[in-house]
């Protein structure tokens, strides 16, 4: 990847460079209508690196390079940041149009309108920014439609798929972050020290610590029959569905502590799950769990709030872009809301492989 850092697959994590992890979580797609919690993870999308089907893959797939992923028709996914290791300025492309600022894609970041996520402040992005405190869910369609966020901005559907560039703390301010929390680390080892001086000998009745929950994979979700989608076109991209309490945070950093070169960028396709499985000789995942049997089993949805970070205020841009029914029509049952005590809130928030090769785009 010649001017960038390494890009690498750990697993089903993306590694960019500046110990950025970024993971594809599959989920539960909302209804286009009203405003829902957080639904929850129901597993990872595998992750493959482009260059090794480089005689399957269409010869676009192999001149931009990057990973691929299999993903359903309409199906809905969220991204993890979960693991990051420091800060970190993350942008976050779906088409080539940024999904904070609604903007064309920019070799570097922008404060007006601040176009990237802050790591590991943003621990997950579902969506678009689409309104205050609000995103709307990315969900799958095919190219050619009109219903990407891309075709909707940009009039034109030439890239679909994602695209993620990170850019690490410059030198002096990775120092002074890096002094912070060797401080802290030294608090906490103090405060842990004196507890365990004061704690109850063995045997005794003992308080325990918080507990944070985590919107992790529900075990025990049956999957759910469904169909693929229709056509076996290479090239998917993103629209939006429903809407969700989200914030997008503001960065509260100058921009001249970011690094002005990027540390490592991917190219994400999305290929269509027959397309997947004549690319990599793989089967697909089932299709995910049906939303009315989670939610009739009495399985969690999430609530996530911090109100100690600013929300970063929608453009007109995506706050104006229609969800994917207004093409392909509602298929949705009837929507079953969770009950109150389905709805969790969350508190605050290995070995790697070979390089992925980045290509032109």
């Amino acid at each position: 990847m010649a001017g960038h850092g390494a890009v690498r697959i750990d697993g089903n994590s993306l590694l960019l460079g500046g110990g950025v992890r970024v993971r594809f979580i599959r989920t539960l797609r909302l209804p286009e209508t009203g405003t829902h919690p957080l639904p929850p993870g129901l597993g990872e999308f595998p992750v493959r690196r482009v260059e090794d089907h480089a005689g399957t893959v269409p010869r676009a797939m192999r001149e931009r390079g990057g990973v691929l992923l299999p993903v359903y028709l309409r199906e809905a996914m969220w991204l993890s940041f979960a693991g990051s290791a420091e800060p970190a300025a993350l942008q976050v492309g779906v088409g080539k149009v940024c999904a904070v600022s609604g903007e064309p894609w920019t070799a570097g970041l922008r404060r007006t309108p601040q176009n990237y996520v802050v790591l590991p402040r943003q621990p997950w992005l579902d969506g678009i920014n689409s309104g205050k405190g609000k995103v709307r869910q990315f969900v799958a369609v095919p190219l050619g439609m009109g219903a990407t966020v891309e075709g909707q901005v940009t009039g034109e559907e030439t890239w679909g798929g994602v695209q993620l560039q990170s850019f690490p703390l410059s030198g002096p301010a990775l120092a002074v972050w890096r002094e912070e929390q060797r401080r802290r680390a030294e608090r906490q080892a103090a405060v842990r020290a004196r507890y365990r001086s004061a704690a109850p000998p063995p045997g005794s009745a003992g308080a325990g610590g918080p507990a944070f929950a985590a919107a992790a994979a529900p075990a025990g979700a049956p999957p759910a029959p469904g169909a693929a989608a229709p056509r076996a076109a290479a090239a998917m991209g993103l629209g939006v569905g429903g809407s969700m309490r989200q914030e997008v945070y503001r960065d509260d950093r100058p921009l001249s502590d970011w690094s002005e070169e990027p540390a490592g960028r991917v190219f994400v396709h999305l290929v269509t799950p027959p397309e997947w499985r004549r690319i990599t000789g793989e089967e697909p995942p089932p299709s995910p769990v049906d939303r009315a049997a989670y939610t009739r089993a009495g399985l969690p949805w999430y609530d996530y709030y911090d109100e100690d970070a600013a929300d970063l205020a929608p453009t007109d841009t995506l706050g104006g872009v229609k969800p994917v029914g207004e093409w392909l029509g509602d298929d949705h049952t009837p929507w079953q809301p969770p009950s109150p005590h389905q709805t969790h809130p969350l508190g605050d928030a290995p070995q790697q492989g070979s390089p992925v090769q980045d290509g032109d785009w």
